[in-house]
C-alpha cells in the first residue's frame, strides 16, 4: 500500500495541565500508528496567544506532527480530532517534495547554529566608544 507524508498541525486547549497535555499528545500518537501511520517527527511549539477568541479560548497549545501513512488515515484521524473536546482546531495537508526535502534539509540545522552578526555602528569617535554610561556600570 502506498504512503504519503502528511502534516498534522493540532491547538489543544492551554487550560489543561502539562500531563493532561502530554495524555492528548500521546492518544494523537496512537492514533496515527495504530491506523498504520508512522510518526517521523513531533514539534511541540507549546502556549501560544491567539489572534482571536476561538471556542472560548484566548491560549491554545500547538503541536505539529509529520508522519508516513495511508490516504486512509486523514478521515479517521480527523474524526478524532473533532470527537476530541481538548482539541480546538487541526489542519493535516498533504506535504510533496519539495516540502520534505527542504524539511529534511532543515532537520540538522537549528536556531542554536545560526550566528547572527551585527555591524558596529561607528558615528561615535572611539573615545567615547571607550566610556560605559554611568546606568549600565551600576
Amino acid at each position: 500500500m502506498r504512503t504519503n507524508v502528511y502534516e498534522s498541525a493540532v491547538m489543544i486547549n492551554a487550560a489543561l495541565d502539562d500531563e493532561q497535555i502530554e495524555v492528548v499528545i500521546s492518544h494523537i500518537k496512537e492514533t496515527i500508528t495504530n491506523n498504520g501511520g508512522e510518526i517521523r517527527d513531533t514539534e511541540n511549539w507549546g502556549r501560544k496567544r491567539l489572534a482571536y477568541v476561538v471556542k472560548k479560548s484566548k491560549v491554545g497549545y500547538y503541536v505539529i506532527f509529520r508522519f508516513d501513512a495511508p490516504a486512509s488515515i486523514v478521515s479517521k484521524l480527523e474524526r478524532f480530532y473533532s470527537l476530541d473536546e481538548h482539541v480546538i482546531r487541526f489542519l493535516t495537508i498533504k506535504l510533496d517534495a519539495d516540502a520534505i526535502e527542504y524539511l529534511e534539509k532543515n532537520k540538522n540545522s537549528s536556531l542554536a547554529d545560526t550566528v547572527i552578526v551585527a555591524e558596529p555602528k561607528l558615528d561615535a569617535p572611539v573615545a567615547e566608544l571607550d566610556e560605559i554610561p554611568k546606568e549600565i556600570a551600576k
